[in-house]
């Protein structure tokens, strides 16, 4: 069998210790990132370790949750389209928080690199290539109906299909300034460090490009972030078995919050808000009507880095 090959033209960085590495291996503590099934593990084993439990029971509400198809026009069609079903409200969410970032975020020159965090089943990735860019997938998950082994459904619509990655946000395996821009592609609320993750992002990007956090679950109170987590836990234990706590995850956003980062990091944060159209709008007036929480809100969050 031949030996795969990590992708061509990418900067490596060890994500155990940080040292450069100009191949797969690293010299200075001996990890090595290895390429199975077209994804490169970058994973060292005590993150492999850690992140384990998380991996299996997010593996096991997806699929119970119907996540993902056999059929390729599945993948073909998102985020504009879902053939399933099954999510119909969501994926027009992210079709609109997708638009917003290609049309008025991304640079507008092409072949812009973009680091597509937490890609799933690389569908960002397909349409990042699909306008030009030359996106870069990074996930936890590999299996092939919903996490990045999904991404062969592309593989005959492209060129080249993206490189893969699988590697936690805190320890990209990522050289310094090579990236035009990061999104996190519905996902920044999984981040076990919300600092250290998007310090990563920011280090990852060149002097000038910027790191997009979205559709990540808003709350003006963080009481309501907390009871909303609180209502997620008890609907996954009773339906699938696990609460999905192995992680100490983020799970939302407050002001405060991103104020913390804003102070630590020295950056400044742009908001934007895309249209979800009216239904959407009208939800937390509807709550308030109801004597409910305060429900998530989702916007755009762009941080710049210093040229």
């Amino acid at each position: 069998m031949e030996e795969e090959q990590l992708p061509a033209g990418i900067r490596l960085r060890c994500p155990r210790c940080g040292a450069g590495i100009p191949a797969s291996d690293c010299a200075a503590c001996g990890f090595s990132i290895t390429v199975r099934r077209g994804i490169a593990r970058a994973l060292p084993p005590e993150t492999q370790l850690r992140l384990a439990g998380f991996i299996r029971d997010y593996e096991r509400v997806r699929k119970a949750e119907g996540r993902g198809s056999d059929c390729g026009d599945y993948y073909l069609e998102l985020p504009y389209r879902d053939v399933s079903g099954k999510d119909p409200a969501q994926w027009r969410i992210r079709a609109r928080s997708h638009d917003y970032v290609v049309r008025r975020l991304l640079p507008d020159r092409p072949k812009g690199r973009v680091l597509d965090l937490g890609a799933g089943n690389g569908w960002m990735s397909y349409r990042l290539s699909l306008a030009g860019h030359r996106p870069c997938a990074v996930d936890l998950l590999t299996n092939d109906s919903d996490g990045m082994g999904a991404a062969r459904h592309y593989r005959a619509r492209l060129p080249a299909l993206f490189p893969r990655f699988q590697a936690s946000f805190d320890r990209l395996p990522f050289a310094d300034d090579q990236f035009d821009a990061a999104v996190f592609n519905a996902s920044f609320h999984y981040s076990e460090d919300a600092e250290a993750s998007l310090r990563e992002a920011l280090r990852c990007v060149r002097p000038g490009g910027l790191v997009v956090i979205g559709d990540t679950p808003w709350y003006p109170r963080e009481e309501d972030g907390r009871r909303m987590l609180a209502e997620r836990q008890a609907a996954f234990l009773q339906r699938h078995g696990v609460a999905g706590d192995s992680i100490a995850m983020l799970g939302f956003l407050t002001d405060g919050w991103l104020q913390e980062m804003q102070r630590a990091l020295s950056i400044r944060w742009e908001v934007h808000r895309p249209w979800y159209g009216l239904a959407w709008a009208m939800r937390p007036l509807a709550a308030k009507l109801r004597g409910h929480r305060q429900p998530s809100r989702f916007r755009l969050y762009v941080a710049r880095k210093d040229a």
